[in-house]
């Protein structure tokens, strides 16, 4: 008898592998918009780190570091110019110990970063010489970088003492930041903001700051930064505490700051844990674990709405993994049911950037270390950045939570545009798009609407979501022979018909003929 149920429990698991396509409808209420993100909402990280940095008996970083990244390699520029204006921020765990030679005289020495036990993350202090920073402006300048620095915010401190050994007391020694902030200004080069500090506050990760000490460091940045840029509409905007949420420590923060001090206030986010962690892969694909750092979102909204509501919330370093992300998952196609479906979470949470680490380097680079050449998240990002808009719409369904679906108003054409990711291993799901108004699909008379819809289907080479190879609508995507990113055009298809979404794929969407009227 018990046989016989175990053989009829296999043929209802076969047959439900074999099973039509899954209806769906999902409700897009287009008649106000919800949250409203930056027009530039994408952002990346370079990072500090020299070609020693390693974990987990790799060292996953080459010469990614901003201090060696080859400025001339053509991929990296096209990768950039492909955004137009590609957000990009300067900073990371090294960052408070980097020293600024940009007077000439301040520093007797440019050191470089070196192995050191006892040193802040087992590294000595490094610096930024004055050509590398010229190299670099020049080249963001090129390729229409909007830039966040993120300057040194332990110059002058010393350790507290007592069992705390993390601890940093004193005031900020603003002097070095001053002087990289002059020329940097006297030079003419287009600064977007300027951050202090890295991982800082709340407990911390391998130094911390209390928070009205930071607050008036912060304010003491603010008058610099003023000092500089006296005018208001061209002026670099001030961005902190760049460190882990702790809801104390930035109440007292931005209460200490005031009015109009901090412009974005910057979050970090490693929600999937060690990159090492061998259940990575199976984190990625569950939506309750997902799910869980909506919390976090949603508290740092609340704070800010609360205490500065004149700033915006950025996450402004995430990484998915920490420690330099997973070996074989954080560069694969996987990796975009966390980073597209973190984009489309925060954005509801009216997040105004979300800074990914990184643009390259470590296993969790949008370009590999080495080679240079766009990963799967790459793609999702330039797609984002083209078809989302400002306007964050309510999107919903009543289906599995493996299908995750957000919408914005379509970003360069009236409509809307939609994401919906397909965690689901063997589901395959027939969407539909609905209004709340329920005219996008019917006209007056009943009849179905002739609309087209553009769909953009991204699925891995072989069906392999560990794979490194993007398939847009079935065409890997590769560089031009000129080392440029290849054009990514849309199928045009009915609209009257539903999304076929297969399994384990990802599809943007645009519906230019979807009535919204918060996006007229």
């Amino acid at each position: 008898m018990g046989s016989n149920i175990f053989f009829i429990l296999c043929l209802i698991a076969l047959s439900c592998l074999c099973c039509d396509a899954v209806e769906v409808k999902l409700l897009v209420e287009g008649s106000k918009s919800i949250a409203k993100t930056d027009e530039d909402f994408i952002c990346a990280t370079l990072d500090w780190w020299p070609e020693t940095k390693c974990n987990y008996n790799q060292c996953p970083w080459g010469k990614a570091g901003i201090l060696n990244l080859d400025l001339k390699n053509k991929i990296l520029a096209n990768a950039i110019r492909a955004f137009s204006s590609l957000r990009i921020r300067i900073g990371g765990s090294l960052q408070d110990q980097v020293a600024y030679d940009v007077s000439g005289a301040s520093l007797r020495k440019c050191p470089h970063f070196k192995r050191t036990e006892g040193g802040l993350f087992g590294f000595s202090k490094g610096c930024l010489p004055k050509e590398r920073w010229d190299q670099i402006n020049n080249f963001f300048h090129e390729m229409g970088v909007r830039l966040t620095f993120s300057l040194n915010a332990l110059v002058g401190r010393r350790k507290g003492g007592g069992p705390d050994d993390s601890l940093m007391v004193g005031g900020w020694d603003s002097k070095n930041a001053y002087d990289l902030i002059n020329y940097t200004a006297s030079k003419g080069y287009k600064i977007d903001s300027y951050e202090l500090g890295n991982e800082l506050c709340g407990s911390g990760v391998s130094a911390r700051v209390e928070a009205v000490q930071y607050a008036k460091d912060t304010v003491a940045l603010k008058k610099i930064v003023a000092n500089f840029y006296p005018n208001p509409a061209t002026r670099p905007k001030v961005l902190g505490p760049a460190g882990f949420y702790d809801k104390q420590w930035f109440d007292a923060f931005l209460d200490t700051t005031g009015p109009n001090v901090v412009d974005g206030v910057t979050h970090h986010i490693y929600n999937l844990g060690a990159g090492v962690d061998p259940t990575l892969i199976n984190k990625i694909q569950d939506p309750s674990f997902l799910d869980q750092i909506a919390e976090t979102y949603r508290d740092v909204t609340a704070t800010i709405e609360r205490h500065s509501p004149w700033a915006g919330a950025w996450v402004g370093e995430a990484g998915g993994a920490y420690n330099s992300g997973g070996r074989y998952v954080s560069h694969s196609f996987v990796d975009g049911f966390w980073y597209l479906d973190q984009l489309g979470m925060t954005a509801k949470f009216n997040h105004k950037v979300f800074c990914r680490q990184s643009l390259i380097g470590g296993n969790y680079g949008l370009l590999n270390t080495n080679t240079f050449i766009p990963n799967p998240d790459y793609y999702g990002a330039l797609l984002w950045h083209r078809l989302m808009g400002t306007r964050v719409l309510s999107a919903s369904h009543t289906g599995s939570s493996y299908l995750r679906a957000y919408s914005h108003c379509s970003k360069k054409t009236t409509g809307i545009a939609v994401l919906v990711i397909n965690m689901s291993k063997y589901t395959t799901f027939e969407v539909s798009v609905e209004d709340d108004a329920k005219i996008y699909k019917y006209d007056q008379e009943g009849y179905v609407n002739a609309y087209e819809r553009e769909e953009y289907h991204l699925t891995p080479k072989d069906g392999n979501i560990l794979s490194d190879v993007l398939l847009l609508n079935g065409v890997a995507l590769k560089l031009t022979g000129a080392s440029g990113i290849p054009a990514m055009e849309p199928h045009v298809v009915d609209a009257s018909f539903p999304m076929k979404i297969a399994p384990r794929s990802i599809v943007f969407a645009v519906l230019k003929d979807f009535k919204a009227t918060a996006c007229a």
